[in-house]
């Protein structure tokens, strides 16, 4: 496939956390998968690329989901009635269950892997089930996509039915071991990914067993954070000797370093609503990416995660949709949902933290997320090659529309569900 080409049109990306970057009617120059730059006239060196002008379109970088769980994407939109503890045990825990069945779970990945390769994201961190076979069926149907992502068999040896939980910590890392032997660099855009579903679901024994794999094999870790008050109760009795919730992740090295052996443990943790000043000091020390879920908070009455303070003190940040915590994969609505309960926060809970804004929201879509996967989520020189084209014809209007006015408008109101006309992965053109 070839990788070298230029494509034209209105081109949109964020240079950092408060700057979106605007170049009107210009070219971008897409080099062995990389952006080459974007120039307002083409230079020579170029000039016999093959050239897709796009017009009056809008070109920016593709969206980053750092959260969503692929089996609960079956139900999304629903069961919306229940906190997160009660949620888990009356619906999504019966609904992983079925994923023993590799006909059902062919089924049900299947709709959701479509849904994704049509949508705005082009990169994501994506919880499986405990279940090894389901997961390389889900990595396989994720490879076919185009779209690149990380992919995770879920760890839990308590606290879920006993036809859902593994028989032990042993099994688990077993199977763990298994599942990533199998399926190590057998994939170009599809990497396995360590997964402990979250401290209340992996015991003691279990968590040492993960830290020794993640050694071994020195792969990134995805779990959850701080999501709900009930929660953090629940790791505050299983772990009492722990000061806070993500030190419970650190005792294993599953907390953005490994002290033990003086390495970085690329890590993600979803949500961090409730995070204290102590464990928001070790994620940044750390460098541990927060995967800020707007909807899913919304939804299960956690909270309001203060991603202004976040932003502010320089923590590495993206969304995520956390399918179906959040009832939709769409990027787009996380951007709006986040700006959205960043006002609520500012209003009913800290008026010192300031709303974030439509450039910032974008930029955690895109470059915040995108860094959890290297140089992605901008067209500066040397990023990976990643892209959509938004046709914005359909979202009539009277009256003149600068660029940026388009591109916010384009994302309140939704445009990845009909307005996407061309998307590129890795210089890859997807669709």
């Amino acid at each position: 496939m070839n990788k070298d080409f230029v494509i034209k049109g209105h081109i949109c990306y964020s240079q950092d956390k408060s700057t979106l970057k605007v170049y009107e009617s210009s070219y971008l120059v897409c080099v062995n998968g990389k952006s080459k730059g974007i120039f307002e006239n083409l230079p020579s060196e170029y000039k016999d690329l093959p050239l897709k002008d796009y017009g009056d379109k809008l070109i920016i970088p593709g969206m980053v989901d750092l959260h969503v769980h692929a089996p609960q994407y079956a139900f999304r939109g629903m069961c919306m009635d229940l906190e997160l503890m009660d949620w888990l045990n009356q619906y999504t825990f019966p609904e992983e269950e079925k994923y023993t069945n590799l006909d059902y779970a062919k089924k049900a990945y299947s709709i959701f892997t479509k849904a994704l390769k049509n949508s705005a994201t082009t990169r994501a961190c994506i919880f499986a089930t405990r279940h090894r076979d389901a997961t390389v069926l889900l990595m396989e149907l994720m490879e076919e996509t185009g779209l690149v992502s990380y992919v995770g068999k879920v760890n839990m040896d308590r606290e879920a039915s006993k036809t859902l939980i593994e028989e032990s910590a042993e099994a688990s890392a077993y199977n763990t071991f298994g599942w990533i032997n199998s399926v190590n660099n057998k994939f170009q855009n599809t990497k396995p990914i360590l997964t402990p579903r979250f401290i209340p679901c992996c015991t003691d024994e279990l968590m040492e067993e993960l830290k020794q794999i993640q050694m071994t094999y020195g792969i990134p870790v995805q779990s959850h954070l701080s999501e709900s008050p009930g929660e953090i109760e629940f790791v505050h009795f299983l772990r009492p000797n722990n000061e806070f919730y993500g030190d419970a992740y650190n005792d294993y090295d599953l907390f953005g370093k490994n002290d033990d052996i003086n390495t970085d443990v690329k890590t993600v943790m979803a949500h961090c609503v409730w995070s204290t000043e102590k464990e928001v000091e070790l994620m940044k020390k750390n460098g541990v990416f927060v995967a800020h879920c707007p909807a899913s908070n919304m939804n299960l009455s956690s909270g309001i995660a203060p991603i202004r303070k976040y932003l502010d003190l320089d923590l590495k940040i993206g969304l995520g949709s956390d399918v179906a915590g959040g009832q939709s994969e769409s990027i787009f609505r996380a951007i709006t949902d986040s700006i959205q309960v960043s006002k609520m926060y500012w209003r009913h809970v800290n008026q010192a933290c300031k709303p974030i804004v439509f450039s910032e929201a974008f930029f955690l879509a895109t470059k915040g997320g995108g860094e959890f996967f290297g140089k992605v989520g901008s067209f500066e020189s040397d990023y990976e090659f990643d892209a959509i084209v938004l046709d914005d014809s359909c979202l009539e209007h009277p009256q003149e529309l600068n660029i940026l006015q388009r591109l916010e408008r384009a994302v309140y109101l939704s445009l990845d569900t009909q307005g996407i006309c061309a998307k590129f992965v890795n210089g890859n053109q997807i669709f």
